[in-house]
């Protein structure tokens, strides 16, 4: 992705999501927790959007251990910047909304 590319909600979560390292039901439950379960992410929706992270260098996986058949993901300082350039574009769209609904 571009630097300029916005961020859909899911994978901006997603990426907020793996600031710590999490396997997949995990990322699925932390983005329904943290949105009081208004985002609820599809098992095909959030592994699609993995794949893509995965193919762009903006998450990694994690060693596994032998016993445990679950992946571990966790965001990469290329997924850093893109998720800290998302963060900037929207406090500059809330600041933008603010000025002109108080204004």
């Amino acid at each position: 992705m571009a630097e300029n590319t916005v961020l859909t909600e899911g994978v901006y979560l997603i990426l907020l999501s793996l600031k710590k390292p999490l396997h997949g039901y995990g990322i699925i439950k932390n983005v329904q927790e943290k949105t009081n379960g208004r985002v609820n992410l599809a098992a095909g929706t959030l592994y699609g959007a993995l794949n893509n992270l995965l193919s762009r260098g903006w998450i990694k996986e994690l060693a596994s251990e032998e016993s445990s058949r679950k992946k571990e993901y966790i965001i990469t300082s290329s997924g850093e910047d893109a998720l800290m350039r998302e963060y900037s574009r929207l406090r500059e769209l809330v600041m933008i909304t603010e000025s002109i609904l108080e204004g």
